[in-house]
C-alpha cells in the first residue's frame, strides 16, 4: 500500500495546512470555533449519510479533510498565549507599575556575553495566579549560575519583543513566539530574590544528572574543548562550546551533531538493535526489545534535559522503533506520521521550528529517497556496503533538506558528503563510548583509560572537522533564498524524485515546468529588487552605516572599517545586491530630489540648506531648537551611534516642535524610496 493511500497521511496533511492557515492568517478564537464546529457538524452529517449507502462518495472524504484542517486551526489557535486567559501576558496591562514576577527556571540557554539565559515558568505576576514561558537574563556580575527548578521573585520591567531593527534580520522576537515565549525580563541582583525552595521536578533532576556527570569528568582533567562537545553530543549541553568551534562544525556541514537531535536518537535506536541482536526472533522476545528500546530513549531524554528537540526527536524515533518492531515498511512512514500528527496536536509552533522541519524531512527523504540511490550499486565488500550506505543516506538527507537549508542559513558546504563519510564512523564510536563514559562518570568510576580513549576520539574528529571546514573554496556563502524560491526548489526535488523512480513522459513534463517555476520564482525576485531604489540608515551600534541601493548596486557611507558583525550581510543577500563602493559620509546627500543633512559629532553643517531629512549621528552637541528653526527639517532621524541621553532629550524638543524624530535604536533602520 503506497503512504498516500493511508487516510492519516492525508489527514496530517490537512491538519498540517490548518495549522499553516491559522499561522499566516491570524485568525481570531471566535472564528476559528465556529468553523471547528461547521466542519464538525458537516463530517457527522457525511458520515451518517455514508452508513446508508453501499457505494461511498466523496462527500465523506471531503467532510473528513476539512475536519482535519479545522482541528489544525483550533489548535494552533487555543496554544497560543494571546488565547488564554490565564497566560500572564493579560496581567502585564499597567505599563506605569514595575511588575512582581515569581518564576521557576525550567531550561538553560546558551549564555550571552553579560547575562545568564534562562527559560522560566511564570507562576504569578502581582500575587495573581497565571502561567506562560518567560526569557530570564540574569546579570553574570551580580547573580551567580542558577540551578534548575530555582523559584525567583522578580521586580523588573517585562520586555516584549519587537520587530527587528535592521531590514531583513534575523527575527528574533517571532523565533521566541514560535517556542511559545512571549516576553523576556533583564534581572541583577537588586532585582531579584531567589528562593531556597528549589522544585523538584524531572527537570531539576535531570539538571542534577547532568552537572554531577560534568563535574566529575571536569575533576577527572578531561580537557574542556573536548568536554564541552561530549556534553553537546551526548547531554544537550551547548552552553559552554567554543565559536571557533561551532563555526568549523558550521562550515563543514555537521552543526547539526552539536545539538542533540534525530540524528542522535537514530544512533542510539541502532546501537540498542545491535546489542540486542542476540534476542531470538520470537514475539515475546521482540516486545521486550521493543520495551528496552523505548525505556531506554525516554531515560536519554531526561539525561539530555527534556528540551524540546530532544523531546521531539524521542517522540518521533519511539514511533520508529515501533514501526521497525512491526517489521513492514509502510509502517515506518504511518508511525512517522503518527509521530507527526501527535507532537503538533500537542505543541502546533512546533511545525515552525527550524530544527523540527529538517529532523522530519531529513528522516522522510532517507527513508523515500535513500533506497532509490542504494539500488544504483550493489557492492560485495561489507566495508564497501558500510561507506555506500553512509554516502547514500547522506545525500538523501541532503536533498531533502538543501531548500530549507538555503532558505534559513543561505549557504552550502559543498564538502559535506566527505565530512559524513567521515564523521558518522567517529561519531558511532563516541556515542558508544560516550554513553558508557556518562553513565560510569554519574557514579564517578571510570577507569582513566576510558577517558583517555574518549578523548582522544573527541579531539581527532574536531580536527577532521576543522580541516574539512578550512577548505573555504567549496562553502558556497550568501546564497539568496526566499519562501517562493524555496516553494518552488521543493516542486523541482519532489518531480525529479518522482520522474527518478518511475520515469515517463508525464513526469518528465512535471519537472521540467517545476524547473521552469523555480527560474520563473528566481528572475521575478532578482527583477523586483532590481526595480527598486533606496536610502537606508542602519541600527548599528557606536557606528553609522548608511548604504544608498540602486538595483542591485549598493553605494556604502561609513566612516572607516565597517564592524564585523554588521547588518549588511543579510540585506545584501536578500536583495540580490552587492557593494559597489564604499565611501565616506559626507554632510549633505541627495536622493530621489530629496536634501539630506547629515551632522556628525563636529555639529557643522550647510547653513544655507533646507533638509528634508535632518540625520544625527556620533552624538553631535548641538542647539536643536536653533537647528529647528534655521533648516526645517521634514524628520529628524538619529542612529545608534548617539547617546541615550542625547536622544531623549532631541525626542522631546522634536515632540514640542511637532516634527518627526526617528530614532533607530526604538524604531529601527530609516528606510526612504
Amino acid at each position: 500500500m503506497k503512504v498516500w493511500q493511508f487516510p492519516l497521511a492525508r489527514i496530517t496533511l490537512g491538519f498540517i495546512f490548518g495549522i499553516l492557515f491559522a499561522y499566516f492568517g491570524a485568525l481570531n478564537l471566535n472564528s476559528t470555533l465556529i468553523l471547528l464546529g461547521v466542519s464538525t457538524l458537516a463530517f457527522c452529517v457525511a458520515f451518517y449519510i455514508a452508513q446508508k449507502q453501499w457505494i461511498q462518495k466523496a462527500t465523506f472524504g471531503v467532510a473528513t479533510y476539512f475536519l482535519s484542517f479545522c482541528i489544525g486551526m483550533s489548535t494552533y489557535t487555543l496554544h497560543l498565549g494571546a488565547n488564554q486567559a490565564n497566560n500572564y501576558i493579560h496581567y502585564l496591562t499597567n505599563k506605569e507599575a514595575t511588575p512582581t514576577l515569581e518564576v521557576v527556571l525550567r531550561e538553560k540557554l546558551k549564555s550571552s556575553t553579560f547575562n545568564f539565559r534562562y527559560v522560566a515558568l511564570v507562576q504569578r505576576i502581582d500575587h495573581q495566579s497565571c502561567k506562560g514561558s518567560i526569557l530570564v537574563n540574569c546579570n553574570k556580575e551580580t547573580i551567580g549560575e542558577l540551578p534548575i527548578g530555582a523559584k525567583l521573585q522578580i521586580k523588573s520591567n517585562v520586555v516584549l519583543p519587537s520587530p527587528p531593527l535592521n531590514p531583513d534580520q534575523f527575527d528574533y522576537g517571532k523565533y521566541l513566539k514560535n517556542k511559545s515565549i512571549l516576553a523576556q525580563v533583564y534581572v541583577d541582583a537588586s532585582e531579584v530574590n531567589v528562593s531556597p525552595i528549589l522544585v523538584k521536578d524531572a527537570f531539576y533532576y535531570s539538571d542534577i544528572i547532568r552537572r554531577t556527570i560534568l563535574k566529575n569528568l571536569e575533576n577527572d582533567h578531561f580537557k574542556p574543548n573536548e568536554l564541552a562537545v561530549l556534553g553537546a553530543l551526548l547531554l544537550g549541553q551547548q552552553q559552554e562550546i567554543s565559536s571557533e568551534i561551532v563555526h568549523d562544525y558550521q562550515f563543514a556541514g555537521a552543526v547539526h551533531i552539536l545539538s542533540v537531535s534525530g540524528l542522535h536518537v537514530g544512533f542510539i535506536v541502532l546501537f540498542l538493535n545491535f546489542l540486542l541482536r542476540f534476542l531470538p526472533k520470537k514475539k515475546q522476545y521482540s516486545y521486550f526489545k521493543l520495551g528496552i528500546t523505548l525505556v531506554a530513549l525516554w531515560s536519554f531524554a531526561i539525561l539530555a534535559g527534556l528540551s524540546s528537540s530532544v523531546i521531539r526527536s524521542v517522540t518521533m524515533f519511539s514511533f520508529v522503533a515501533i514501526g521497525l518492531h512491526l517489521k513492514r515498511k509502510t509502517n515506518i512512514f504511518h508511525t512517522l506520521l503518527v509521530s507527526l500528527f501527535l507532537i503538533l496536536l500537542f505543541e502546533p509552533s512546533f511545525l515552525f521550528d527550524v530544527g523540527f522541519q529538517l529532523s522530519y524531512i531529513a528522516l522522510f527523504f532517507i527513508l523515500w529517497v535513500q533506497p532509490m540511490l542504494d539500488n544504483l550499486w550493489q557492492p560485495k565488500k561489507k566495508l564497501v556496503i558500510y561507506f555506500w550506505n553512509i554516502l547514500t543516506v547522506s545525500f538523501a538527507a541532503q536533498i531533502g533538506t538543501l531548500p530549507l537549508s538555503l532558505y534559513y542559513f543561505h549557504q552550502f558546504p559543498g564538502l559535506f558528503f566527505v565530512t559524513n563519510l567521515v564523521v558518522i564512523p567517529f561519531l558511532s564510536l563516541i556515542m558508544g563510548l560516550g554513553l558508557l563514559v556518562v553513565v560510569l562518570a554519574f557514579w564517578n568510576k571510570i577507569p582513566t583509560f576510558l577517558i583517555d580513549a574518549l578523548e582522544q576520539a573527541i579531539t581527532i574528529l574536531n580536527s577532521i572537522i576543522h580541516h574539512i571546514a578550512s577548505v573555504e573554496s567549496f562553502i558556497i556563502q550568501d546564497i539568496p533564498c526566499n519562501k517562493w524560491m524555496m516553494i518552488s526548489l521543493y516542486l523541482a526535488v519532489f518531480a525529479m524524485v518522482f520522474c527518478f523512480k518511475k520515469p515517463n513522459f508525464q513526469r518528465i513534463v512535471c519537472v521540467l515546468l517545476a524547473l521552469l517555476f523555480l527560474q520563473i520564482s528566481y528572475f521575478t525576485s532578482k527583477w523586483n529588487t532590481q526595480q527598486q531604489n533606496e536610502w537606508i540608515v542602519f541600527n548599528a551600534k557606536r557606528t553609522t552605516l548608511i548604504a544608498e541601493r540602486l538595483g542591485e548596486k549598493v553605494t556604502l557611507y561609513t566612516d572607516g572599517l565597517i564592524p564585523k558583525n554588521n547588518p549588511l550581510s543579510a540585506y545584501l543577500v536578500a536583495n540580490f545586491c552587492a557593494i559597489e563602493a564604499t565611501k565616506p559620509i559626507a554632510n549633505l546627500a541627495y536622493f530621489n530630489s530629496k536634501k539630506i543633512v547629515i551632522v556628525d559629532s563636529l555639529g557643522s553643517y550647510p547653513r544655507n540648506v533646507r533638509p528634508d531629512i535632518l540625520v544625527f549621528r556620533q552624538s553631535p552637541k548641538v542647539n536643536l531648537d536653533r537647528l529647528l528653526q534655521t533648516c526645517q527639517p521634514k524628520i529628524i532621524v538619529a542612529d545608534a551611534s548617539n547617546y541615550k541621553s542625547y536622544l531623549h532629550l532631541w525626542e522631546q524638543t522634536c515632540r514640542k516642535q511637532k516634527i518627526p524624530f526617528h530614532n533607530t535604536n526604538e524604531k529601527g533602520f530609516f528606510r526612504m524610496r
